[in-house]
């Protein structure tokens, strides 16, 4: 029973082993010669093997002029017009030296290095080909070739069993309508899609600028670009956002967070948390704590809003900007709110609806409808209709009002200097003596009124047409009668800077950023194997001479 109990073990054990070194003999895929016009031996493993070589390996078919062959260490080194070939994995190299080794199936070649699959072409002097991995890398700067691209870098890895290429350092992505620059890239040669990390710039024939600082995504045949971090620049706009699409064929954008679309033409930014743009329409909507910027010389305006929807257009009468719900808007001593605003690019002026205020200086002028003329960078004119209100204050805080049908308020220099009142009129004016004594109320009934300021405050009344005026000393002033109807003083609503900012405070863009096509193309090869050797017997000379 013992030798029994022994005996099965040991078998298994036998069996076991021969597996093993069947597997091991099946792994070690000898290198054989097919063909050769002559074969040298000189009494070592090394043969001479010289003319119109062919050597195989299971599926591949190696071709060279002349060849060191090793059997025994199943490797070979090649000379002279090198080509290796692959029909299972597509694969066809060619080069002036190669150093093959069977058993790992790597593959070392040098000078004039052209490496094929498919329809996509690699050149360089040094590549470092896995035949088995079907991985092979080049280190002293490679071109990519195919019907779309020409990809460069100094160093590089074509995986073929993934149809992907990794480009480092320098690299370099042209087409015929677009040149693209970064330092680490993934080219996937089948869907022709290219994605790249960190700083990424793309200059168009046209002129145009496609930048990211945190890597992209670019389709080459559908020409869709995704930026992280990124911004788009043109002729008339530049866009930006933390992610950023653009779809060239559609001339469309699209951005997501932190998004800036800046119309170099009218010179006007909009910020939000969403923003998209079509080039070809001159449209664009923003969402989300949107911000509008428009520029003028000597200051700017700030308009918010949830929404905001601009159009630009050759045709005068098409140029606006809608802004919806909530808008707030500043521009120098003047600001305002309402429902909903647009601005109306051709003559400047902008439009106020539902509920809108103004207030500039001391004054507050409300009405179911308000639009005020930009001139000379400057509010010039506003326009009150239906149940026109405006109140101002004075230097000891009283509240002189007027109201009627409908209203304009002239500006110089951004402060009103006239309100002019049509239409059942009605004014309720605080006397003063030196500015700091109350003598009493003026009231007036009158079809028109027109109100002239200095430095914020009421300087002079005049009425036309039937005035009725009444006169009410001090001692009888009440609650009532120093109030017109209608009257509401909103000054807590009335928008900041700080409210602005705590809207949407833009980030500031780098007035410089970095950008590769400023850096000049500068390319140091390493030296080959022959120069490496030089270098070391130069070395080893000189250190002979300083012991001497």
């Amino acid at each position: 029973m013992l030798k029994k109990t022994i005996k099965y073990p040991l078998i298994l054990l036998c069996l076991f082993l021969g597996t093993l070194l069947a597997h091991a003999q099946n792994q070690r895929e000898f290198l054989n010669i097919n063909r050769a016009d002559s074969i040298k031996n000189d009494g070592t493993d090394i043969q001479r093997v010289l003319g119109n070589v062919v050597m195989t390996q299971k599926e591949i078919t190696i071709y060279c002029d002349s060849a060191y062959y090793n059997q025994k260490g199943n490797k070979s080194e090649l000379f002279g017009k090198v080509r290796i070939e692959n029909p299972k994995d597509t694969v066809t190299v060619t080069s002036f030296y190669a150093d093959y080794n069977g058993n790992t199936q790597m593959a070392k070649l040098r000078d004039k290095v052209v490496f094929v699959k498919a329809g996509t072409t690699l050149y360089t002097d040094f590549l470092d080909y896995n035949r088995r991995s079907g991985v092979a890398d080049y280190f002293n700067f490679g071109k990519v070739v195919d019907s779309t691209n020409v990809l460069t870098s100094q160093t590089g890895r074509y995986q073929t069993q993934e149809e992907k290429i990794t480009f480092t350092d320098n690299v370099i992505l042209v087409n015929p309508e677009y040149t693209l620059k970064s330092n680490k890239l993934y080219y996937f040669t089948v869907p022709k899609i290219v994605e790249t990390e960190g700083l990424t710039n793309i200059r168009s024939e046209k002129g145009d600028e496609l930048n990211a600082k945190k890597g992209s995504y670019y389709d080459t045949q559908n020409k869709q670009f995704r930026f992280y971090e990124g911004d788009v620049e043109n002729e008339t706009s530049r866009v930006t956002g933390d992610e950023l699409f653009y779809d060239e064929n559609k001339k469309y954008y699209e951005g997501q967070d932190n998004v800036s679309i800046y119309n170099k033409e009218r010179n006007i930014e909009v910020f939000g948390d969403v923003g998209k743009y079509w080039e070809e329409k001159k449209y664009s909507e923003v969402f989300g704590n949107a911000l509008v910027q428009k520029y003028f010389e000597a200051d700017t305006m700030y308009m918010t809003a949830d929404t905001l929807i601009s159009k630009d257009s050759e045709a005068a009468e098409n140029r606006h900007m809608l802004a919806f719900p909530n808008t707030r808007m500043i521009k120098g001593e003047m600001s305002g709110r309402a429902d909903s605003t647009v601005y109306v690019y051709a003559d400047s002026t902008i439009y106020l609806y539902g509920d809108p205020l103004l207030w500039n200086n001391k004054s507050q002028i409300s009405a179911d409808s308000i639009h005020f003329l930009i001139a000379n960078e400057d509010i010039d004119r506003a326009f009150l209709k239906d149940n026109a209100f405006a109140i101002t204050t004075d230097t000891i805080a009283n509240y002189n009002q007027i109201k009627g049908r409908e209203m304009i308020g002239y500006f110089s220099d951004g402060d009103m200097d006239k309100l002019e009142v049509e239409g059942n009129g009605e004014s309720l004016y605080f006397a003063l003596e030196n500015d700091t004594t109350l003598q009493g109320t003026n009231s007036l009934l009158c079809g028109k009124i027109i109100m002239y300021f200095e430095n914020g405050n009421v300087a002079k009344i005049n009425h036309t047409i039937n005035p009725e005026a009444s006169f009410t000393p001090p001692h009888m002033l009440n609650e009532e009668n120093t109030k017109l109807e209608g009257f509401v003083w909103r000054a807590e609503e009335r928008p900041t800077m700080k409210m602005i900012m705590d809207w949407r405070r833009p980030i500031e863009q780098p007035q410089n950023p970095q950008n590769l096509f400023n850096e000049p193309n500068i390319r140091l090869p390493y030296p080959d194997e022959d120069e490496v050797q030089q270098i070391i017997d130069e070395w080893a000379k000189s250190k002979e001479k300083e012991e001497k």
